[in-house]
């Protein structure tokens, strides 16, 4: 595999490299810690999230290593996204996106996002998956369980890895295959900006951020 894009997290130059939507308090300490800066009286307003300035092509590995500092709340990975007539999710003709859910499921970008560490729910910490969507639509396509513990169990990194081969998506926790899914329509996702959300209260820390081309 190509290396294409490999940052460590750990200092604040690193941290200029994303594009925030939403209010994101941001620490760098043995890594990127984030966390939301509105109140949870804000309700799904509260969350946020977070794109690398960077577009990339089809056919990727993309991995980090993954912490959580929280019990409730829930984190997600996107990629391959773009606007719906491939522009790219900056362009100024798409609609403001201020960290609101709908924005980014419903709106008016397509792009894969898995969930994990699903905990901001009750049903979430009753049942806890890894899932898949597709959108724009909201799709729920795969899902696997999580083995992710709560943080005060969680003694180390986790290391996180999604394998993009144009319609395969494999999901990896710690090379634990978590769920393999087939984009089985014709208009798969392909090249696009990769970007990370969390939902209020949740706060994690992240580092060694790195994006392969597959061969």
């Amino acid at each position: 595999m190509k290396l294409l894009y490999s940052n460590s997290l750990s200092d604040k130059d690193c941290v200029n490299e994303f594009i925030y939507e939403g209010n994101v308090i941001r620490e760098v300490n043995q890594g990127l810690i984030l966390s939301n800066g509105d109140d949870l009286s804000k309700g799904d307003h509260a969350h946020w999230t977070t794109w690398l300035n960077h577009k990339f092509p089809d056919n990727i590995c993309i991995t980090w290593e993954f912490k959580p500092l929280s019990d409730e709340g829930l984190c997600m990975f996107f990629f391959s996204a773009l606007g719906l007539l491939g522009e790219s999710i900056f362009d100024e003709k798409l609609a403001k996106r201020d960290g609101f859910y709908a924005q980014y499921h419903s709106g008016d970008i397509n792009t894969y996002h898995i969930s994990y560490y699903r905990r901001k729910y009750e049903t979430e910490r009753y049942f806890e998956t890894c899932n898949l969507r597709k959108s724009k639509g909201f799709k729920l396509v795969a899902q696997g369980a999580d083995p992710i513990p709560y943080y005060k169990d969680a003694i180390d990194f986790y290391q996180i890895k999604v394998i993009k081969q144009g319609w395969l998506i494999n999901f990896f926790i710690n090379d634990l295959l978590i769920f393999k899914w087939e984009d089985e329509e014709d208009n798969y996702w392909k090249d696009g900006y990769i970007g990370f959300r969390q939902m209020a209260p949740m706060k994690a820390i992240y580092r060694n951020l790195n994006v392969f081309q597959l061969e």
